[in-house]
């Protein structure tokens, strides 16, 4: 009895060692498995992190090398910089003048040389404005007097905030028609000063109501159609400017101010006083429409004149109304042109003949119409042509005997751009000039002219 208790004991003990062993471990390992995948989740994170941060320690690496280049890259680029430097300052150093008061200047201008054959005796004239009331022989020759050499100036800002600026205009057109002995000329000179749409302008420059010419390189010392329908006379004057935009592509531009004429240059019979400076008041207003931005567009604007003249002990009257225009419906090809009618307006560069004195206290002005017009064909963009022709018909009937009664002139040219500036040109006209009781006078010119601006 004894020993069998002893052997159940024995299977009791062994059976519980058995059961220890086989569970043990696996509760064990039950407990042990969440902690185990904690630290596995955590060595990934870490891994990814540090792949990351290597990545980013490449990235700068490669940002310092281009801010930061080797000592040869960096001394190359800084004498290539250097390089590059020195030229636009030598290019800067060749075209800007600078003034007392440290404002930019810009030089600007033309060498023009000219060679010419007129059919008539005429003095030397370069490009006569009327045939000679006497014939003669073939004259001819060459000149440099039409050169002409410019300043434009930009200036700060002035009262009210308005930019100030300008330009002024020489030639060597004054003195004898010999070159050395030439004279310098003022032709043009002016300052503006802008507010938005607002100008304001006191100077020197054609007629209010004139503002537009033919082209030509044969006639610059007078420009071409004067006494032919091309009022021109530079003068002093006073202009104010208001410019209106309608929408992107049209707009008004009104002009009106005071201008000084030139009575000198009209007719007076000697002894009669004459002031020889009297101001106008003239008006000019201008509707204008762009096309497209190929260059297309057309512009017409009417104007006025009217002043009085003082010679003999009264008053002539001096009024004029005008019209120019210019209309370009085709980028190649452009019409412009001016006409005008009124009395007594040789004070704006008209024919000389204003007004006729009869006697002290009875003076009658001239009564003139008038005009010119061109049209310019743009064959390439360095082939221009260019037709132009202009007239001024005086009342025969307020003119002195041997007076001109009409004074025609019409031309035309062929201009061609060796390089962008320079420009040769090859121009024939013809000046028709009737004298009363004489007839009419004619005049052949051709020009040969090379230009080179600067």
């Amino acid at each position: 009895m004894r020993m069998i208790l002893s052997v159940s004991r024995s299977v009791a003990i062994i059976c519980a060692l058995f059961l220890l062993d086989v569970v043990s471990p696996r509760l064990a390992r039950g407990q042990a498995a969440d902690p185990l995948a904690q630290i596995l989740e955590r060595l990934e994170r870490l891994e990814k992190e540090n792949h990351d941060l290597a990545e980013e320690v490449r990235a700068l690496r490669r940002d310092l090398a281009v801010a930061r280049p080797d000592p040869g890259q960096r001394l190359t680029e800084v004498e290539e910089k250097a390089a590059i430097q020195e030229s636009r300052v030598e290019e800067q150093a060749q075209s800007k003048v600078e003034s007392s008061q440290h404002l930019p200047i810009r030089l600007f201008g033309m060498a023009l040389f000219n060679t010419f054959l007129n059919s008539r005796q005429t003095g030397g004239v370069e490009s006569p404005v009327v045939a000679p009331y006497n014939g003669g022989a073939l004259s001819g020759g060459a000149t440099l007097r039409q050169s002409q050499i410019g300043l434009d100036y930009r200036g700060a800002q002035t009262l009210w905030g308005g930019q100030v600026h300008g330009s002024v205009l020489m030639d060597f057109f004054s003195g004898s028609i010999v070159g050395y002995e030439s004279y310098v000329r003022l032709r043009t000179a002016r300052m503006d000063v802008d507010w938005g749409s607002t100008s304001l302008m006191v100077g020197q420059d054609k007629p209010i109501i004139s503002p537009r010419e033919p082209n030509s390189l044969a006639s610059v010392g007078y420009p071409a159609l004067s006494d032919a329908g091309n009022l021109w006379r530079w003068q002093p004057q006073v202009r104010l400017e208001q410019r209106f935009r309608l929408s992107n592509d049209s707009g008004v531009r009104a002009q009106m101010g005071v201008f000084v004429t030139d009575e000198a240059y009209s007719y007076a019979s000697p002894g009669a006083a004459l002031q020889p400076h009297r101001p106008a008041l003239q008006g000019r207003l201008e509707f204008w429409h762009r096309f497209a931005d190929d260059g297309r567009r057309i512009a017409i604007a009417p104007g006025f004149h009217t002043s009085t003249t003082h010679v003999a002990g009264t008053t002539v009257p001096s009024s004029l109304f005008s019209l120019d225009w210019i209309a370009g419906p085709w980028s190649k090809l452009e019409f412009s042109g001016a006409f005008f009618t009124g009395r007594n307006i040789a004070n704006l560069g008209g024919l000389y003949q204003g007004f006729t004195v009869l006697g002290r206290g009875n003076v009658i002005p001239v009564h003139s119409k008038g005009g010119w017009a061109q049209l310019s064909y743009l064959a390439t963009p360095r082939l221009s042509f260019n037709l132009y022709s202009g007239q001024q018909d005086n009342r025969d009937r307020d003119l002195f005997y041997t007076g001109i009664g009409r004074n025609l002139s019409y031309a035309g040219n062929m201009m061609y751009r060796l390089a962008p500036n320079v420009i040769i040109s090859l121009e024939s006209g013809q000046v028709r000039t009737l004298y009363l009781g004489r007839g009419t006078q004619l005049n052949n010119r051709y020009d040969l002219a090379i230009a080179y601006l600067f």
